[in-house]
């Protein structure tokens, strides 16, 4: 029976390149000639892949996720966070060679498209009874950017408070004391708002600081024209010195409202967003913000569906991506 070995004995050239080449991985940097070579001495040595070697090779019934994703379809064009998780989980799984079966929670036939999937990825909030569902229907089931009691499920999702307490150290320790929040509330099931634990952060935070919120948190929903709204408010009563916004979409409206109410940005009042979406780096000034890695997290959620499936691993873990601050142009130091 030939070998991966005898390819690359005869091809000279290593066992894990000759494995690579022959299971098509377009990163493997390689000159065209030996890629060629490779394929072409596997062919004349009459080389077959085991089963083991690929989850779709001979066969073996291949993997098919079914990601489930709670945004609509509209709300990724609003508001990119959850666009870029589902962009990492769909290009992991382009380059593994994995069926994708995707849906959204908001389309009646759900619940028929995502039968027979061997793992499920669910992507963003849902409720109790939402989890219940999704645990029925497959063995392994991971959801992303959400963490849920008890040891019963797999979780990735974002270390949203020591994200926020950099970001609020930063800016005490650039003399800000007034330091104002604005969040956006989201709802599951039968119109359960969702903790925001970036609010509940920020709170903590100011208590343990000593620190008045009074008049300074307001909360309507992730776009612009909320930012906006809730930042026009807010000057109308009370003006901060500094601005924590729960997305960068909000950031970007709230700075609008400012610069309309004569204030300057960063001198007169600093603004620091959430996520680190690529428009952040190009408003005026560049928005400070705290990153999100997004994407990372539907690679690694994808990465791990395969993992169990292929190992048959049933212990749930729990995994926190770490967040940082991004520091630009639009914070600055109180006069």
């Amino acid at each position: 029976m030939v070998t991966i070995k005898d390819i690359a004995n005869k091809a000279g050239v290593s066992p894990a390149a000759v494995s690579r080449i022959l299971n098509r991985d377009d990163t493997l940097s390689v000159a065209p000639e030996t890629r060629k070579r490779v394929l072409k001495i596997s062919e004349e040595l009459g080389y077959k892949k085991k089963h083991s070697e690929s989850m779709t090779s001979g066969n073996e019934k291949s993997f098919t996720i079914g990601v489930v994703q709670w945004f609509s379809a509209e709300d990724e064009l609003r508001d990119s966070y959850y666009l870029t998780v589902r962009k990492g989980v769909e290009d992991y799984c382009e380059k593994n060679r994995i069926n994708i079966i995707r849906t959204y929670k908001t389309d009646s036939s759900f619940e028929t498209a995502l039968k027979g999937v061997d793992g499920i990825l669910c992507v963003g909030k849902f409720s109790n009874d939402d989890v219940k569902l999704f645990r029925e229907m497959a063995d392994n089931v991971i959801f992303l950017d959400m963490t849920i009691d008890g040891p019963e499920v797999t979780t990735v999702s974002m270390d949203f408070k020591n994200g926020i307490y950099e970001a609020l150290d930063y800016l005490t320790d650039l003399g800000h004391r007034k330091i104002a929040f604005l969040g956006g509330i989201e709802y599951v099931g039968t119109n359960q708002a969702v903790v925001d634990k970036r609010k509940t952060a920020y709170e903590q935070y100011m208590k343990k600081h000593k620190l008045s919120i009074k008049g300074l948190v307001r909360e309507g929903s992730f776009d612009s024209q909320s930012g906006y709204d809730m930042m026009k408010d807010m000057l109308q009563k009370e003006r901060p010195t500094a601005v924590l916004s729960a997305n960068d979409a909000i950031a970007v409206g709230a700075m609008r409202a400012a610069v309309e109410a004569g204030l300057k940005i960063p001198d007169e009042i600093s603004f620091i967003g959430f996520n680190d979406d690529e428009m952040s780096q190009f408003t005026t000034p560049a928005l400070t913000t705290i990153h999100a890695p997004a994407y990372d997290m539907g690679q690694y959620g994808a990465n791990f569906l395969a993992a169990a499936h292929k190992m048959n691993i049933n212990t749930p873990v729990r995994v926190k991506l770490p967040c940082r601050l991004v520091v630009r142009e639009s914070s600055a130091a109180v006069d």
